[in-house]
């Protein structure tokens, strides 16, 4: 099993700077190897790939060494397949008929993580063992780094990744054969349905609080934003402005988080088999199309109205919720069931009957013909349940 351990760096001002001119060269090689490929197509039709540039890396570190030559050989062969990856994105993108996105030049703020491939290889955790209380992280071209190391490290530690977050740093481990650590066995199990007034609703009918983290900062953002606005491009006073709206989303960010893996770890702990919706959340806030009327107008198309719907699941963090209770799922030994989630919301859980007039208000649901009345969320969660306990049962005979 493969895990990911994120602890805060504590550099000195040396090494904060000089972990600052890292990310600012692999940036540099980012975009000149983008600017490679696409003069090499535009001007001669030939299709430069990632093993020729990771060749030429041995002469572009040679010809800088007190630029590219300082850092490690295995991190700058990472972001020239992050490149390539980028790259292979974009053709799936074609091939499937979306939106293509071509690859883009990072700017300053842009590119804002740099990974070792290798335990090893131009890096190493705890490379001071010996040091009785701290732990260290040795990054070539840097130096021994201390480590806020709040938790243990589990498994292997195969690569290292450094990220700034605003003015902080942080060393990203990611880890195989991570142990799992099964919890004993309930018995119960549950469907859950995802909300905006509730951050999800249990078919037992319990809630688990959606806390609103953007909204509950949304003026001192507001703030924030307006102060930035009326600086001056390029000056100083600008970018502590910058610095300061962006810690106060890298704050609701981190809030949210914590709110996801205590309300995941809630679940796991209560139940052996969650079922949950498949929810397509890109889609769902995905800004209405525009109507035209044939005069060269626009029909009313509710976005108005949406657009406060979209930035409420937004602020749910749906997604996020969903990806930590399936990995808290997988180490704690349980099952996660996702279900088609259509006319879950509107079908009696009593008699099956499916109609829009069942669901009364938000929070009422009213059966129209067996008068079965319930809570218009744990009506959705039992009805996600029965659905995945009915997927379970199909996988088992076949």
């Amino acid at each position: 099993m493969r895990r990911s351990f994120t602890f805060l760096l504590r550099p000195t001002a040396k090494q904060a700077a000089a972990l600052a001119q890292c990310l600012e060269d692999h940036r540099e090689l980012y975009n000149a190897a983008l600017e490679h490929r696409r003069t090499a197509y535009r001007k001669a039709g030939v299709t430069v790939r990632y093993g020729e540039q990771s060749a030429e890396l041995k002469h572009i570190r040679t010809d800088d060494p007190n630029g590219q030559g300082r850092w490690s050989f295995s991190s700058q062969q990472a972001t020239l397949r992050r490149l390539d990856k980028a790259y292979r994105a974009f053709f799936d993108r074609v091939k499937a008929g979306r939106t293509p996105g071509f690859p883009r030049f990072k700017g300053r703020g842009r590119f804002d993580t740099v990974e070792w491939p290798k335990d090893g290889d131009g890096c190493r955790w705890d490379s001071q063992p010996e040091h009785p209380t701290a732990t260290y992280v040795r990054l070539q071209g840097i130096g021994h780094v201390r480590v806020y190391q709040h938790r243990r490290v589990l498994g292997i530690v195969k690569t290292i990744s450094v990220k700034r977050e605003g003015a902080r740093w942080f060393v990203v481990l990611s880890c195989d054969e991570v142990p799992a650590h099964p919890l004993p066995a309930t018995g119960a199990v549950a469907g859950v349905d995802m909300g905006v007034a509730w951050l999800a609703t249990t078919s037992d009918g319990d809630h688990l609080d959606n806390q609103r983290h953007l909204a509950t900062s949304a003026s001192r953002l507001a703030a924030a934003q307006r102060e930035l606005a009326r600086r001056k491009r390029g000056s100083k006073r600008r970018r502590k402005a910058v610095a300061r709206v962006a810690a106060l989303h890298a704050k609701v960010r981190r809030q949210r988080l914590d709110a996801a893996h205590k309300a995941a770890l809630a679940l796991v702990g209560g139940y052996d088999v969650i079922v949950h919706e498949t929810l397509n959340v890109a889609g769902m806030t995905r800004r209405a199309a525009p109507k035209p009327d044939g005069e060269g107008g626009y029909l009313p198309n509710r976005q108005a109205a949406k657009s406060g719907l979209n930035k409420s699941i937004l602020d749910a963090g749906w997604s996020a919720f969903l990806t930590i209770l399936s990995h808290k799922a997988e180490s704690a030994g349980r099952q996660l069931i996702a279900v088609n989630p259509a006319n879950t919301s509107r079908t009696c859980s009593r008699c099956g009957h499916c109609a829009k007039d069942n669901r009364v208000t938000q929070a009422v649901f009213r059966c129209t013909a067996c008068g079965h009345e319930a809570h218009a969320d744990v009506n959705a969660a039992t009805n996600i349940l029965r659905a995945g306990l009915a997927l379970r049962e199909a996988a088992q005979a076949a």
